[in-house]
């Protein structure tokens, strides 16, 4: 490739980093899609399995688009980040948070930090020494919630 084609490849990821920052997910998956097409990084998959996901759900896609990345830079931990936004996506908010936090245990960054504290942690079980999943600990911790007799995290 020549130098040429990889400064417009470049130059379509960042715009497309830019719409992202922006939340306009559709003018980023095309720009994606474009420099992709002039240059396959892999660095740059997780993204676009984010935007394949919140797009057009295409979640099979997305996930391996996400591994892809994380395979070729697994000390990434946006690749995390996308990789958890895809999960939140198609429902699975433990795997999700499980890719937030090894994103975390990898360095972090703020759009990580932002969105373990937007997702908030569990208050603690009513009942310690029985699961969380007990039919008891959930209907008192409703109960005990619209009372507001709940203890904060």
């Amino acid at each position: 490739m020549n130098p040429e084609t990889a400064k417009i490849a470049q130059k379509d990821f960042e715009r497309a980093q830019q719409e992202l920052d922006s939340n306009n997910v559709l003018a980023a998956l095309a720009c994606l899609e474009r420099a992709l097409g002039i240059w396959n990084d892999p660095l740059w998959h997780s993204r676009l399995g984010f935007c394949v996901a919140k797009q057009r759900g295409q979640l099979t896609q997305a996930f391996g688009l996400c591994r892809t990345a994380i395979e070729h830079d697994p000390d990434n931990p946006l690749h995390y980040f996308y990789l958890g936004k895809v999960h939140l996506i198609a429902g699975n908010k433990d795997e999700a948070l499980q890719a937030f936090r090894q994103g975390m245990a990898l360095g972090g960054s703020p759009q990580l930090e932002q969105i373990l504290a937007e997702i908030g942690t569990r208050k603690p079980p009513v009942i310690s020494f029985l699961s969380r999943d007990n039919l008891l600990n959930k209907f008192l911790g409703i109960i005990f919630t619209r009372l507001g007799l709940r203890q904060e995290p």
